[in-house]
């Protein structure tokens, strides 16, 4: 079948892993998928040329708002996966709140990635509740052979003399939702305290006004840098040097890179909010802070205490094997499409 799948492609984020991480998963099965900048177009009737251009049989949407509003009225069956800011930002937003809940109207079937994402949607839009299916992210890594710590560490401006140094990173985007800032002030402090920690940011320039904020204030901050993004598997093979990944997210659907983190025995360090608690339990899977004062406090524990840091590390792992298998995932998607699959060739007999 010819499928039409629509995301935002921002090269290096969360969103632009997870749809790629789909398509294989739906190309495996014998489909030809078409993967899509959803940013690309700024009406349906661009995608409806698409559609036939193609000749597109049924189409997947990743994000409610920012992609499933193009693939309403087509003709043809198609599904939803919330990503994250569809139901913790949009969602408050009338209008966009209203044109989710009349594409999920339409979609054969919403995808969420935790229960309590589901649990929101369903309160949000009653009538789709039925039809969203819970799937946890899916996760695999690849560290790079090729990546050299020394010269990650010469591009961050951090001496390469300092072997000892204990550097904590960031991955995310630049855009005010991830709050790439939010700890910097009191991480510049502990710095000055002990000057082999850094905090490093790293990330694609998503929003470019928050990002020149950033850049301002990462220059005037000790012991903070910024980073230039990176190829997955750099990232992968950078964390395994790292003392621990953080996330500081304002809100999340679930943080790819907090389960790659895991995946890689990497302790976390995440900001206790609901789409991070879902994930990280607290003393076990990894460390949750609720201010960038007990974040110093738990940084300086995995900086002092190496067994705590391998328990976390090992526990972490454990929990993503058992609850986000790579298989798994593409199980759910290739039913989840054969679905799509059915509903089109009654469409096309009828």
């Amino acid at each position: 079948m010819r499928l039409l799948f629509l995301a935002v492609l921002r090269p290096h984020t969360g969103n632009a892993v997870t749809a790629q991480r789909i398509r294989d998963h739906l190309e495996a099965a014998g489909h030809v998928c078409l993967l899509k900048d959803a940013l690309d177009y700024d009406s349906r009737s661009e995608v409806a040329e698409l559609i036939r251009a193609e000749d597109v049989e049924a189409a997947l949407a990743l994000h409610a708002y920012r992609a499933g509003r193009f693939l309403q009225g087509h003709g043809i069956p198609f599904g939803i996966v919330f990503g994250g800011t569809d139901l913790n930002e949009d969602v408050t937003q009338g209008e966009k709140h209203q044109v989710m809940g009349r594409v999920l109207e339409e979609a054969r079937f919403a995808v969420a990635f935790t229960e309590p994402m589901k649990a929101a949607a369903g309160l949000q839009w009653p009538h789709a509740k039925d039809k969203i299916h819970v799937q946890t992210q899916g996760i695999a890594t690849l560290p790079s052979t090729a990546f050299r710590w020394d010269a990650f560490l010469q591009s961050a401006e951090i001496a390469s003399c300092a072997g000892d140094a204990h550097v904590f990173l960031l991955i995310c985007g630049l855009r005010q939702v991830k709050d790439p800032l939010y700890l910097v002030d009191a991480f510049s402090e502990w710095h000055r305290q002990e000057p082999d920690v850094y905090l490093v940011i790293v990330g694609p320039e998503v929003d470019p006004v928050f990002t020149r904020e950033v850049k301002a204030k990462v220059k005037s901050s000790s012991g903070v840098r910024l980073a230039r993004e990176m190829p997955q598997g750099d990232l992968h093979a950078a964390l395994g040097h790292c003392v621990a990944l953080v996330n500081s997210s304002v809100s999340e659907g679930m943080s790819a890179a907090i389960l790659e983190a895991m995946e890689l025995e990497v302790p976390v360090l995440a900001r206790n909010i609901p789409g991070n608690a879902a994930v990280v339990r607290h003393g076990a899977t990894g460390l949750l802070f609720s201010d960038p004062q007990e974040f110093v406090q738990l940084a300086k524990r995995l900086v002092s205490d190496p067994a705590l840091a391998r328990d976390l590390g090992a526990s972490g792992r454990a929990y993503v094997r058992a609850h986000h298998a790579w298989q798994a995932e593409r199980d759910t998607y290739q039913h989840l499409i054969q679905s799509l699959k059915e509903d089109a060739c009654h469409r096309a007999c009828s």
